[in-house]
């Protein structure tokens, strides 16, 4: 590699590494406003169910009035709290420790007792007690939190209770109706809600639009990356995803721009609706289903970026209601299933409606086709460990097992590339020869092929089938919540990178960097096609480099699985070529007469006639 191609690799490199502080610097982010005036949102299709009040007539579900212009008194955060003391309420079960406050008369955090907040290398040492992960922790509203409802009483505390393992919170709003809120646990992180605004007056009672919030995406730890938060909703048959980048509004992905704060969603038919981080969620199901998603951008005050003050961010998440209008001695119930707990594809698969697409796996290039993969990876993962295997064990048992699958298809594509190579020398000549005239050098490129059995397309069909394979591995490794905590060799944790040492504010990883030695290795061993000119074949051959910067803060999990394929495919690249080798001297060289067998000697003292 000559000076100048060292040179722009290592600019690039650096490129790469310093983009988004150098955009930052640059292009600085523009704040978001201190208030937010809520956007109109639309009258909802669909009814609510409704009960109705002993001796009182049912509650009408048709023609309700459009959605007010805009909800005033809400804030930027969503919750302006009471400033007198809250009062708490706390339920438990085998699975999480439930706490329930007056301070806007819902759940404001669950503490799952099988699942650990962050696994550092440094307490599993020293055999501290590892804290326990604690969902909605740093939002700024408890889960099942109304807005919008009482105008300037909205910060005012609820009345709490306990009866036979139920919660209870209950106040009376401004206009007189009573708004009553019941929690039950249920199995499987499942929480039941049933919310009942009740006008037991002579008169009707207007509601203005509400937003019923359902949880915040928040980062559960001070290290996760804001690119796993995001919301998810689900109308029966397809979902929508939102997450940092909408909020973000970067123009070409990468340059910032003018931040949006709110987002309201189109589909007025939600079957449930979810916020999540890297390894959590929150998934909430309505029983009526005329509702949308509505999602607000907050900052979380008791986490702030590495090495600055600034606040992490958060992204609330709500179900919207429209305005209407409550008859006398009328309440308009509503029911909601919670499910607050791990991205564990075997329960969250268990919520029916296709809630399994919270884990992610179809939101990557390939959509449901790599999803599936990622699904059955999964399932396989867990089948093996079963069986007795570790996860880290596990995840090489199935990178060898997929590699013994192809081997067929990649040792016919190595053959042809090596095949192209040998053809090198004629098709230069033939470049050379027809370079005024395309059309005929493509007809004699294609004869000569023919006449040597080479099908170009063949070295692309086995990267292309396995693809799709690479890309659910790598959606299910990312997301994969049976890896945190596992450690293999040096790495504490397969679930976050295996950061040894820290050198001048730098982590030392020490799995990116084999896994970047085996690709340049690879790359060095593979045939470059003969199309191509000198200049791509040096992109091509340090490209790994670049693969290396990309995937250098990723999960352990996934960087052991790209080093041990890299591995195995060097060794059949290896294995492939020493047969090669060992076949073409044992044959004789095509339109050559084979080599005479070597004559006896003659004895001593007897002479030829």
């Amino acid at each position: 590699m000559d000076r100048r191609s060292t040179l722009l690799l290592i600019v690039t490199c650096l490129v790469l590494v310093f983009w988004y502080p150098l955009m930052n610097r640059i292009y600085p982010p523009v704040p978001l406003p201190t208030n937010v005036v809520a956007k109109a949102t639309g009258g909802a299709t669909g009814t609510n169910a409704s009960a109705t009040a002993p001796g009182a007539a049912s509650l009408p579900v048709a023609g309700a009035p459009p959605v007010a212009a805009a909800r005033p008194g809400i804030a930027e955060s969503g919750f302006l709290p009471s400033a007198e003391p809250a009062t708490e309420v706390v339920l438990e079960n085998e699975l999480g420790r439930y706490v329930f406050t007056s301070q806007g008369g819902g759940l404001k955090t669950v503490e799952l007792k099988e699942h650990a907040d962050a696994f550092l290398c440094r307490d599993r040492k020293a055999g501290a007690p590892l804290p326990r992960a604690v969902m909605n922790r740093h939002a700024t509203a408890p889960i099942m939190v109304a807005l919008g409802l009482d105008g300037a009483g909205e910060g005012t505390p609820y009345r709490m209770s306990r009866s036979n393992e139920v919660v209870v919170a209950e106040r009376t709003l401004t206009n007189g109706v009573r708004l009553v809120k019941e929690f039950r646990l249920g199995t499987n992180y499942l929480v039941h809600v049933t919310t009942r605004l009740q006008n037991w007056s002579a008169t009707a009672a207007a509601l203005p639009s509400q937003e019923w919030v359902f949880g915040t995406a928040e980062p559960l730890h001070q290290g996760e990356q804001s690119m796993y938060l995001g919301m998810f909703s689900h109308d029966g048959s397809s979902s929508e995803h939102i997450g940092e980048g909408f909020f973000a509004n970067r123009t070409l992905g990468c340059i910032p721009g003018t931040p949006k704060s709110e987002y309201v969603g189109q589909s007025t038919n939600l079957a449930w609706a979810a916020v999540h981080n890297q390894f959590f969620a929150t998934i909430a199901i309505p029983r009526d289903r005329s509702t949308r998603l509505f999602a607000r951008h907050v900052d979380l005050p008791g986490m702030v970026a590495t090495g600055s003050q600034v606040p992490l961010v958060g992204y609330q998440a709500a179900f919207l209601y429209p305005a209407e209008e409550l008859p006398s001695q009328q309440q308009r119930v509503r029911e909601f299933d919670l499910y607050v707990g791990p991205k564990d594809y075997k329960t969250v698969a268990g919520l029916g409606n296709n809630a399994d697409v919270v884990m992610g796996f179809d939101n990557y290039f390939g959509g449901r086709f790599s999803g599936f993969f990622a699904r059955a990876l999964l399932l396989a993962m867990n089948g093996l460990h079963k069986v007795g295997l570790s996860y880290a064990m596990a995840i090489i048992a199935i990178t060898v097992i997929v590699r013994l699958l192809f081997w067929p298809l990649m040792a016919a594509s190595a053959r042809t590339s090596k095949r192209m190579a040998a053809l090198q020398p004629q098709i230069k000549e033939l470049q050379e020869r027809y370079k005024d005239n395309p059309q005929r050098l493509n007809q004699k490129m294609l004869e000569l092929w023919r006449e040597h059995k080479v099908n170009p397309a063949a070295g692309c069909v086995p990267i292309l089938i396995q693809f799709p394979i690479l890309l659910g591995f790598y959606s299910m490794l990312q997301t994969a919540i049976e890896l945190r905590g596992e450690s293999f060799l040096w790495a504490c944790d397969l679930a976050q990178p295996d950061t040894i040492a820290m050198v001048m504010g730098y982590p030392v990883n020490p799995l990116p960097l084999l896994m970047g030695a085996t690709m340049l290795w690879q790359a060095r061993l593979t045939p470059m096609s003969p199309s191509m000119d000198a200049t791509q074949q040096k992109i091509m051959k340090y490209m790994p480099l670049m693969f290396m910067v990309f995937l250098y803060t990723f999960s352990a999990g996934l960087t052991l699985y790209w080093t041990v394929s890299n591995l195995l495919s060097i060794l059949q690249m290896k294995l492939t070529k020493a047969r090669d080798e060992k076949t073409t001297v044992a044959a004789p060289s095509p339109g050559r007469p084979a080599a005479p067998a070597p004559r006896k000697p003659r004895p001593p003292g007897r002479s030829s006639k």
